[in-house]
């Protein structure tokens, strides 16, 4: 910024806002939930008949009960200073979002560990449960944190704000080329800092960004770097207005920056959103990451330019230059598509699908030299981080195994059996009264029966190979990819079929309360 002329700046820093989904559910129906009191999510439940396919609850108002827990919420985070400003319906059922104005990134870090805090005791207050898992119910929308980053100078200043005319904010546009050529270079550290197992429930679930690392920028934006990478003079482009349908309403212009919601790092007027981040974590770890790998870029930037003879020249080439090196991590379009997969793979994109596969990352020679480099962290911090990782992602696997494995043979076998008993005392019944037509309980039975087998056989399996993989205490990383390759894939053979028996028995017979109970009885 001296460069450009910013005497008097002395410091910028990171400022950051950061939005907390989370869902709110009745506490005396989470209690009867063992799998919600143990690992913070679902493991069984059958898509119940209505989601959140009509947008009814995302634009529907508050209810009662849940319109008094967020008025209590916010006066107890006001008297922290903690200025929630936003509360709003989230998509899914039962599901809802806050957000807090801006502060600096170490402030905001404490704040939204302070939020999750308060947010789970006033919650209690009104008998209600606040689940902050990335992802509590198979089929709806999972939860997240918009991590809003921008970079704020001692004076005010806003570097990532582009102004009325972009195209001639030559500062705006330094910064901005700097902010892609970070997140290019390290893809697979933005990646590895929101990876964790429940996350990886919703990356990618066509309700969050994808697992691959890419910008959104807008019209207008590409429009100005595609100028100046072609060399060719920028149009402009020219804003529409917003069509609402409602002659009364005054009109206003639609804004050309961020209408991609599938975008996991997008920009958004006069920031950047990273959208990956989980609801559960802190946003410690990928704020450390964003200014990292920023300042890295920003200050190779800066020993360039400080080296130049013909300072605006040079800044007009090194843009131009940044923005053909790092382009490929550039896209505007729909990040959810197959297609966008198969292009991001040729463009060389690296597809962590998984906490598993992102974790390594962390060490990798690249990532050792630039956080050793900024006095961030060094290799042995980085080593133990590692293995933590590794470590707490096995740990939450083998919980949610074991919690299947009890709840299936305690609770879902038994119920199963007692109700196929009860119905075979039925068939009995009324051929002793002289009825023949009992096709239809004989196909039900016969169905339970079949579901029944299919389950019993899928525990059985699971609890060998859950076994195995707490054995493998001794190889850490293959431990931890045993448990997402093997045992994940087992967990999925035990759900399907009793969710399946979920919808064959009755209601009064299945031994707890089901998904339509826990996300529309609030």
């Amino acid at each position: 910024v001296k460069l450009f002329g910013h005497e008097d700046i002395t410091r910028v820093t990171t400022t950051v806002g950061a939005e907390q989904e989370y869902f709110l559910i009745d506490r005396d129906i989470y209690n009867q939930r063992k799998d919600l009191i143990f690992t913070g999510r679902t493991l069984f439940g059958a898509k119940p008949p209505k989601g959140q396919e009509l947008d009814d609850h995302y634009f529907g108002a508050f209810k009662t009960r849940v319109s008094a827990f967020m008025s209590e919420l916010d006066t107890e985070l006001w008297k922290l200073g903690i200025y929630s400003k936003t509360k709003h319906n989230e998509v899914a059922p039962s599901q809802h979002e806050l957000a807090p104005i801006f502060t600096t990134t170490n402030l905001a870090t404490d704040h939204n560990e302070l939020i999750m805090d308060i947010m789970k005791k006033v919650a209690e207050r009104h008998n209600l449960v606040c689940l902050l898992h990335e992802k509590p119910f198979e089929g709806v929308n999972g939860s997240g944190k918009h991590n809003n980053w921008s970079l704020t100078t001692n004076t005010g200043m806003n570097l990532l704000s582009p102004g009325k005319n972009p195209i001639n904010n030559t500062q705006f546009l330094l910064v901005l080329a700097a902010v892609i050529k970070g997140v290019d270079e390290y893809q697979d550290l933005l990646r590895v800092s929101v990876a964790t197992a429940g996350n990886d429930h919703r990356l990618g679930a066509n309700e969050a960004p994808p697992a691959i690392i890419s910008i959104f920028l807008g019209d207008e934006l590409q429009a100005v770097l595609d100028a100046i990478e072609s060399g060719d003079t920028y149009e402009g482009i020219k804003k529409k207005k917003m069509q609402m349908g409602v002659d009364v309403l005054p009109d206003f212009m639609k804004d050309t920056s961020d209408r991609n919601r599938t975008s996991p790092f997008a920009f958004t007027g006069n920031k950047f959103e990273f959208r990956m981040v989980g609801s559960t974590q802190s946003i410690a770890e990928p704020n450390i990451v964003l200014n990292t790998i920023v300042a890295d870029a920003l200050c190779e930037i800066a020993d360039e330019l400080e080296k130049a003879e013909n300072f605006d020249m040079a800044v007009h080439d090194m843009i131009k230059d940044l923005i053909k090196k790092h382009k490929r991590v550039v896209f505007n379009g729909n990040a959810y598509a197959e297609e966008w997969i198969e292009e991001a793979e040729r463009r060389g994109l690296p597809n962590l699908r998984c906490m598993v596969d992102a974790i390594p990352a962390l060490v990798k020679d690249n990532s050792v030299r630039i956080f050793e480099k900024h006095h961030v962290f060094n290799r042995n911090e980085l080593e133990s981080r590692v293995e933590i990782k590794y470590e707490n992602y096995s740990k939450t696997i083998n919980i949610e195994a074991k919690t299947m494995i009890e709840i299936a043979k305690k609770q879902i076998i038994p119920a199963v059996m007692k109700y196929e008993a009860s119905l075979a005392e039925g068939v009995n019944a009324l051929r002793t009264a002289g009825i023949e037509e009992v096709s239809v309980q004989m196909e039900i039975m016969n169905a339970i029966a079949t579901e029944l087998v299919k389950l019993q056989a899928a525990v059985k399996e699971l609890e060998k190979v859950d076994e195995k993989a707490s054995n493998m205490s001794y190889d850490i990383p293959a431990q931890a990819k045993y448990f997402h390759d093997v045992v994940c894939e087992a967990m999925k053979e035990v759900r399907t079929p009793a969710d399946k028996l979920e919808c064959l028995v009755a209601k009064e017979a299945w031994p707890f309360p089901t998904y339509g109970e826990l996300l529309f009885e609030q």
